[in-house]
């Protein structure tokens, strides 16, 4: 009777009780899984708050508050796991040792996927992203990354002008036997139609030939058949033979070479001028660009970085010639340049409307110059299109700036399609007829990709 007594002072004592709830939690996570172990665990905890209550003696007010409170949360926190949607739960194994609950906000649960987040958790970058649109950003562009100060645009002037008095000044002292016409500046610098981090100038050499024993042969009838190319024919030699003119040494084959006279000219530039001289007196660093192709020169200053272009040029009548320079070996071939009429018909047309086309073509040759592919299209294919573009589009104003940028890329998408882009001033001159054919695709798939993008700057990839 004792031992049965003292059984009965255990279990009135709670611990039979204790026991039960013990082997009960251990065993519940194998039998009902973690979530109804978790719902288990708080119910039999809110019951063994109660038996507690009712068995011990009454305490002060404030022990009784902290307990009704800790046993309101524990139903609270019991009534969110009941509510909670299912999908809500981990179901995978490597996730069953994670918190089910959360948080408790308000006593209310959200799902993931319907929370935006606030414009205090983006990056900044993202926020201004979202905040502005195409023609915000291109304005902005234009502003911080083209646009040049006027004191740059002075000093780039000032720098061109004193290397290309030097160069006459060492051609007329060195070669004088060749009557080259006083040179002068040109290209977009000098035509304010200048932007980016380097500066584009072109010293124009004027050939002067004798009008008696040479002349000029449209490209249609030379063995190119194309327009954009002449051929200069040296004629009269029955009465005045080879030698009456001091250009006769760079003629082949009865035409006056363009590569023989760059081929002269480039070894003037390497190899004659003494350039760190001419450094040191103007404050800067200039020298000659090595490709075997090109006659340029590099100028480093401190405040600037200019690229000077030697064109050897032939004017005739209102035609512009300048020595081909192609990367394919070229002997007699000038290509008939438009850059003077293409520039004044551009400001001529912006003058009109007080437009917009300048600042287009600034921001369009700025995208195509950092391009593996599209670099390979000029400003004067740019210049074209805006002019075609101008025949049918009346509206340049600055508030029509991101439509017009559009429409030019969807132009030149067109003209790549087909193949052809005809020149503005003569329609059987083909502006692209100088790429191949896999080179045009390249340009075209690309720009096409960059169109189909939701964000046309994305797609730009600025």
């Amino acid at each position: 009777m004792a031992g049965y007594a003292q059984k009965q002072g255990k279990r009135s004592d709670g611990t039979g009780l204790a026991g039960v709830v013990d082997f009960l939690l251990a065993n519940a996570r194998v039998v009902l899984g973690v979530s109804g172990a978790a719902v288990l665990a708080i119910a039999t905890l809110a019951v063994k708050r109660l038996i507690d209550r009712a068995t011990s003696p009454p305490d002060d007010d404030s022990d009784m508050k902290a307990k009704q409170k800790s046993l309101e949360e524990s139903w609270q926190e019991l009534s969110l796991i009941q509510t909670m949607p299912k999908s809500q739960l981990p179901l995978r194994r490597e996730k069953l040792e994670e918190p089910l609950l959360s948080p408790v906000v308000d006593g209310t649960t959200e799902d993931p996927e319907d929370v935006v987040p606030s414009s205090e958790m983006l990056p900044a970058k993202s926020k201004t992203q979202l905040c502005l649109t195409l023609q915000e950003k291109l304005l902005s562009r234009y502003q911080d990354h083209i646009s040049v100060s006027e004191a740059k645009k002075i000093l780039g002037k000032q720098l061109s002008k004193d290397i290309c008095a030097e160069l006459q000044d060492f051609l007329k002292n060195k070669c004088s036997e060749l009557p080259f016409g006083n040179a002068f500046l040109s290209g977009y610098l000098c035509d304010g139609l200048i932007g980016g981090g380097t500066l584009e100038v072109a010293f124009m050499l004027p050939l002067v030939l004798e009008s008696s024993l040479w002349t000029l042969i449209p490209g249609e009838q030379t063995v190119v058949n194309n327009p954009c190319f002449w051929m200069i024919k040296r004629t009269s030699l029955e009465y005045f033979p080879r030698g009456n003119s001091p250009w006769d040494r760079f003629m082949v084959g009865g035409y006056l070479s363009s590569n023989a006279i760059s081929s002269a000219l480039r070894k003037v530039l390497v190899a004659s001028i003494n350039w760190p001289a001419i450094s040191s007196m103007l404050g800067c660093v200039v020298r000659p660009v090595m490709a075997p192709e090109e006659l340029k020169l590099e100028v480093r200053h401190e405040q600037i970085h200019l690229d000077i272009t030697l064109c050897p040029m032939m004017e005739s009548g209102d035609k512009t010639l300048l020595a081909a320079s192609l990367k394919e070996p070229v002997e007699n071939l000038w290509q008939q340049s438009f850059y003077a009429t293409e520039v004044s018909k551009l400001k001529d047309l912006d003058a009109r409307d007080s437009g917009i086309r300048q600042c287009c073509l600034h921001l369009l040759k700025d995208v195509f110059e950092i391009h593996p592919f599209w670099c390979k299209l000029t400003s004067s294919h740019l210049i074209h299109v805006l002019l075609h573009l101008s025949e049918t589009e009346s509206d340049w104003s600055e508030a029509a700036l991101a439509i017009r940028f559009r429409q030019v890329l969807e132009e030149l998408l067109q003209f790549l399609e087909e193949g052809s882009l005809p020149c503005y001033f003569d329609s059987r001159i083909n502006l692209l007829g100088h790429l191949r054919l896999e080179e045009i695709d390249d340009i075209g798939y690309t720009l096409y990709e960059a169109l189909a993008e939701p964000d046309l700057w994305s797609g730009l990839g600025l």
